[in-house]
């Protein structure tokens, strides 16, 4: 057969590994496909550069009339942000070329506007590199569990907070010293604010919950915190608790408590830090891996694994995915579309269930702990455990809650920090995952 003609967008890290792979793995790829695969063009912002593996004649800066000429099959978009991506790709799907994209930023910001020119254009769109680097997480979720009724998604999704918070743990180090050796290591960039504020989770999640729940998300609705304010006493206090702390993303449907809706209530959708029991396999994901946990009604819960990150795993997703618009092409088919049919709403982070590790420095004396306990109860907050230890006049309390809806959680923390018995609130952190007490 002919060969299917390929438009790549950017030709950066990722970019200049998929150019690589191209080459290195031509047969191979070939035959899988049925028809050869052959670089049509590379866009790129400067032409002054050499890129290896790319002859000069195939650059460009024109990404426009590279995406829409006639001889151009399938258009791969590694670039990244929101423009000039998404006008790239609208146009690449309204001249007939199949995407492929790694862009978790666009797909979390403007997805339906994406989807739906997918879908009106009839164009295929993957984008299984956009989540969790080289780990096969989104196709399960497009096409394995599109029978199945997913509940709950859990898992860590960026690599280089999960280095950070890994070496917190295991090493005593402190957040700017971690931070400092991640980005020497190469896993964080000289400017680590999409990472450690959680942009970066954020969008991933949105995606992921789209996914999973059908419904349309953006990261604009998903609740987050980064893990700059975890302190050494944070990650002192989860190891007192034989736990560790982890930034998860967590997307879960919400049950209607009086079973009115089939689908749920709504989906709570969420990226902070917290703390979870060593015995957890999420506890066990070291340094810049990722792990993500699939709960679905028939199917039990699934694991994901793998490097979530870099050239070379990012490039094997974007493979994948242009292996599968290429068949479809030459077997005349095409992939999944993306259909938010079930329009769920996205609950606000006080409805959602959760529990809290509050550590406390307080008067030791006598109606102290009948203070904080008439407090919780107020707040209709039950507490699981409390542990104490006494230093002279001061003691130091530890109060692991029951679940209970963020809003009543937080507001309890808040009187806790007005009551005169209480010296300070030195750390306030979620509890996911498993019990613990």
């Amino acid at each position: 057969m002919k060969p299917l003609r390929v438009a790549l967008l950017g030709c950066g890290t990722v970019g200049s590994e998929v150019v690589r792979l191209l080459h290195e793995q031509a047969a191979d790829l070939t035959a899988r496909i049925g028809a050869p695969l052959e670089l049509a063009g590379v866009a790129v912002r400067r032409l002054d550069r050499t890129r290896e593996h790319v002859a000069p004649e195939l650059l460009t800066t024109d990404a426009m009339g590279l995406v829409t000429r006639e001889d151009v099959d399938i258009v791969v978009e590694v670039i990244g942000g929101i423009e000039p991506a998404r006008s790239l790709l609208l146009a690449a799907m309204k001249s007939g070329k199949s995407v492929v994209t790694a862009n978790k930023a666009l797909l979390a910001e403007d997805g339906e506007t994406i989807f739906g020119a997918a879908r009106e254009y009839g164009a295929d769109l993957y984008y299984e590199a956009a989540v969790a680097g080289a780990i096969p997480l989104l196709r399960p979720l497009r096409e394995s569990l599109v029978g199945d009724h997913v509940k709950r998604v859990i898992g860590i999704v960026n690599g280089t907070t999960n280095y950070i918070l890994d070496r917190m743990d295991s090493c005593g180090a402190s957040f700017s010293d971690a931070l400092e050796e991640a980005q020497e290591l190469g896993y964080a960039e000289a400017d680590p604010t999409a990472d450690v504020e959680g942009f970066d989770a954020a969008a991933k999640a949105a995606i992921l919950a789209q996914l999973a729940f059908h419904t349309p998300v953006s990261a604009a609705d998903v609740h987050r915190e980064g893990i700059t304010e975890v302190s050494a006493a944070d990650v002192a206090g989860a190891k007192a608790m034989d736990s560790v702390v982890k930034l998860l993303a967590i997307c879960e449907r919400v049950p209607d408590p009086e079973g009115r809706n089939n689908g749920g209530r709504g989906v709570s959708v969420r990226v902070y830090p917290a703390m979870i029991p060593r015995s957890h396999p999420l506890a066990s994901v070291r340094e810049a891996y990722n792990a993500v946990f699939v709960e679905a009604e028939s199917a039990g819960s699934l694991m994901f694994y793998g490097a979530g990150a870099g050239g070379a795993p990012t490039a094997s997703a974007v493979l994948g995915d242009l292996v599968a618009v290429a068949r479809n092409r030459v077997g005349g088919t095409r992939g999944p579309v993306e259909v938010t049919y079930a329009e769920l709403p996205v609950l606000p982070m006080g409805e959602t269930i959760t529990r809290y590790y509050i550590q406390l420095d307080v008067a030791d004396r006598s109606g102290v702990l009948a203070q904080i306990a008439e407090l919780f109860a107020r707040h209709d907050v039950s507490i699981q455990a409390v542990r104490q230890e006494g230093y002279g006049e001061d003691a130091q309390l530890v109060i692991v809650t029951h679940r209970a809806p963020d809003a009543a959680l937080a507001a309890t923390v808040e009187g806790l920090r007005r009551l005169d018995i209480v010296r300070e609130v030195s750390s306030v952190m979620r509890v996911e995952a498993d019990e613990i007490a």
